[in-house]
């Protein structure tokens, strides 16, 4: 019988820890937003439209809170989605096409988020 000592041997990219701080940190964050966006919403008068919206994100400081929030929604999904490609895609090719599509998607979006908040 062989002693490997106290040392576990663990395989993969050891991102656990890491991966799960984080997609808690994003996710605290969007509801924390979340939760304020909703307040400014029912504490506004008058009715819900563009003008209320437009209003909302007007301030520097909020757009920069949304900018903060767009940022952690695409890194949350991006933890996520990689794990489920590290997961259950065996294939390495496939598995980084996959990578980099999600990569490329998740920065479409967030350049999308952007462009409509400061045109607002």
């Amino acid at each position: 019988m062989t002693d490997y000592g106290n040392k576990r041997t663990i395989v993969g990219a050891h991102y656990g820890m890491r991966d799960w701080l984080s997609q808690r940190v994003t996710a605290v964050l969007m509801v924390l937003f979340t939760i304020a966006l909703i307040a400014q919403v029912l504490l506004k008068k008058g009715p819900i439209g563009y003008d209320l919206w437009a209003g909302i994100f007007a301030a520097q400081w909020m757009k920069f809170v949304t900018f903060t929030v767009i940022l952690a929604l695409a890194y949350h999904a991006w933890v996520g989605v990689r794990n489920i490609w590290m997961d259950y895609i065996k294939p390495a090719g496939l598995r980084l096409v996959l990578e980099v599509f999600t990569i490329v998607w998740l920065l479409g979006c967030v350049g999308w988020g952007v462009q409509v908040l400061w045109r607002l």
